[in-house]
């Protein structure tokens, strides 16, 4: 295996598995440590757990035994990868998490780039910015979750961990490979063990890609770990490129879970809701007992057969706010993710095939629910929805039965996006939407 892949959370490893096989990398996708030991023959294995937001001892724990799985299966080198807006609070788990990868692979030095071209995320001078502005001046300052606050990602970090952190600025990064190498000796002479590298473009992604190719660590976006294969090739690790299988059309009912409250995804729901039945749930009925899922179900029962619908418990940050002044933020999520859990699970026994869910917790909850824990990753196709096909032994799906999703972050992708994206999960195919993120503020 040449990269063993560790993501906070399932949207973004699906995203990082897809760009591999974009890339004519076999790659699986697994959700846990433990469904990552029938690895076979892949160049690639990603591991995506629900780490972002969790405990930092638990992230910790996961992030361990996912390393020692890849480390174990023979992978050159770990890559670690977190959203593009550097998802995170002072108390991790993005530091959390280098700290146990950098003990697990000997690495005195690794750097952070969580720089996303295609959705126009940025780092300069070690600021990250969405678009033309600061992340904290874009709608991701309001996460109920990991409100980003502070554009400086150089202190964001430096909080986190017990490590120094540094920068790569953009004038070694944009000199090239060579010039890149230099700035980590002279950080690492003064004492520096992790730096925030600056990057705009692909140009300096593939800059930084070269002069990180043979770390046993390295951390950043998809973006950048895309540029690894052609350099793999060149080295003789990989074969030559061969064209991405796409998955095989699936029928059966379409059903979008929305979890995500980020602003992009409201907007998505809203468009979507203009020809297809929408259902709110009503989370504080849930937390209080009441049958919300078998409401659910009936509802959608009623109304699958007559095109794809949507369930959500998605809010505005002013409501979630007053939901989690009530009941704990803890609590209110872990019971946003049990409701649409359970209501996909009763989704499936009714005939639903084709999941698009949104949002990067949810999407694992409601994996777990579906008992999925591999999948067959189909290749990303520029700015778009990356889909996936279960492929989980024990799954109850058979393979003339089969069940495929797709995770999409809550920040991403086109207003179209969720019909687009289960259109082409009957077609079969990459999904590609008309009007991609890149046009949106966050």
């Amino acid at each position: 295996m040449i990269l063993g892949g560790l993501a906070d959370d399932l949207t973004g490893g699906l995203e990082l598995a897809a760009m591999l096989v974009a890339e004519g990398v076999s790659t699986l996708l697994a959700t846990s440590a433990s469904s990552a030991h029938s690895i076979g023959t892949s160049d690639a294995v990603v591991i995506a757990q629900k780490t972002r937001i969790a405990p930092a001892a638990e992230a910790r724990a996961l992030f361990e035994a996912g390393a020692s799985v890849l480390r174990t299966a023979g992978a050159r080198q770990l890559f670690f990868k977190y959203c593009a807006t550097f998802d995170s609070t002072d108390t991790g788990n993005i530091g959390p998490c280098i700290e146990v990868l950098m003990a697990q692979t000997g690495s005195e030095f690794t750097a952070c780039c969580p720089t996303f071209p295609e959705y126009q995320r940025a780092v300069f001078q070690g600021h990250l910015f969405v678009g033309d502005r600061l992340v904290s001046e874009s709608p991701k300052k309001d996460d109920p979750v990991t409100p980003m606050t502070d554009p400086d990602l150089v202190r964001v970090l430096q909080r986190q961990t017990t490590q120094r952190v540094g920068l790569i600025s953009h004038i070694d990064v944009r000199a090239g490979a060579a010039a890149i190498a230099q700035r980590v000796a002279m950080l690492r002479s003064e004492g520096i063990a992790c730096a925030i590298a600056d990057a705009a473009d692909h140009r300096d992604l593939a800059h930084l890609a070269e002069a990180t190719v043979h770390w046993p660590l390295m951390t950043g976006g998809s973006s950048l770990a895309a540029h690894y294969p052609a350099l793999w090739r060149q080295l003789g690790w990989l074969d030559n490129r061969r064209a991405p299988d796409d998955l095989p059309p699936v029928r059966g009912h379409g059903v979008v879970l929305v979890g995500s409250c980020a602003e992009q995804t409201r907007r998505q729901l809203e468009v979507f809701a203009r020809s297809h039945p929408v259902l709110a749930l009503d989370l504080k009925a849930h937390v209080r007992g009441d049958d919300v899922v078998g409401a659910a179900l009936a509802w959608a029962e009623a109304r699958m057969s007559d095109g794809p619908i949507a369930v959500s418990t998605s809010d505005t940050p002013a409501n979630v706010a007053l939901l989690q002044a009530e009941f704990g933020v803890a609590r209110l999520a872990a019971s946003a993710e049990d409701l649409l859990g359970r209501i996909a699970s009763g989704l499936r026994a009714r005939g639903a095939r084709r999941f698009l869910i949104a949002g990067g917790e949810t999407s694992g909850a409601v994996l777990a629910h579906l008992g999925i824990d591999r999948l067959q990753v189909g290749p990303f196709a520029g700015p778009s929805l990356p889909l996936a096909l279960d492929v989980t032994s024990t799954s109850t799906n058979s393979s003339s039965d089969p069940l495929v999703v797709c995770l999409k972050s809550g920040k991403l992708a086109g207003l179209d996006a969720f019909e687009v994206a289960l259109d082409r999960m009957a077609s079969g195919g990459p999904v590609v939407s008309a009007a991609t993120a890149a046009e949106q503020p966050a």
